[in-house]
């Protein structure tokens, strides 16, 4: 197949081997080319932002950034950029992680080449392959720790701007879905952030988890 017909990914994982093992795997199918590296977070923005990949494949647990706030900074640079996370962790957070930095796949380490290549297929045809079962599991459990946090402490626009947010939107795409400005919704979200005394991004992710604002999203997988 033509190169320029070919699908470009960038590879991000602070493990030489493995970025050489998954470049090999991709372009020995002869559908993928390799046009980017990265081996930390900071880096793979910098790169993701100057080559514009259609596919980025880039693990959970990295140094300076990790993997989860890089694939946001990814899609606000390059929002045509698609993003695997790929971890070798069990652990419901980097699930939560993964959601709510707006990954369209996100696979085991130990997945198989077949496996690999199918799910990079389908997040290159603009599917969404996350491992559903998995996902509700993770969401029932957070839905099922104590907390005393409710959903009516916030206005309606604060509920929707904060689902999509959660979902995985960038401030430029909820902005353009709502014809209001980016940094509208920033502040937005930090006012958010300041009502329900929530330090973190990922905090916010699992107030909305456990307020099922997120319910609808995993039922359409």
């Amino acid at each position: 197949m033509p190169s320029q017909q070919r699908t470009t990914v960038m590879i991000v994982d602070d493990h030489s081997i493995m970025r050489i093992g998954l470049q090999q795997v991709l372009e020995q199918s002869g559908e993928f080319e390799v046009v980017g590296q990265a081996a930390d977070g900071n880096e793979a923005v910098r790169i993701a932002a100057e080559v514009s990949p259609d596919l980025v494949v880039m693990d959970v647990m990295m140094p300076n950034k990790d993997g989860a706030m890089a694939c946001r900074e990814i899609i606000e640079a390059a929002p045509n950029t698609r993003v695997i996370m790929l971890t070798a962790s069990t652990e419901e957070d980097a699930v939560v992680d993964a959601v709510a930095a707006g990954a369209t796949g996100y696979l085991q380490k130990g997945t198989d080449r077949q496996q690999f290549l199918a799910a990079v297929r389908g997040v290159a045809r603009g599917e969404l392959r996350l491992p559903v079962d998995l996902v509700q599991r993770t969401f029932a459990s957070i839905r099922g720790r104590p907390g005393t946090e409710s959903a009516d402490e916030l206005t309606a626009r604060e509920r929707e701007i904060l689902t999509a947010f959660a979902t995985g939107m960038s401030y430029a795409q909820i902005a353009e879905a709502r014809g209001i400005k980016p940094v509208t919704v920033r502040n937005a979200i930090y006012g958010i952030q300041q009502k329900l005394n929530v330090g973190t991004m990922q905090g916010l992710v699992l107030w909305s988890v456990r307020n099922g604002l997120l319910d609808g999203y995993v039922d359409r997988e």
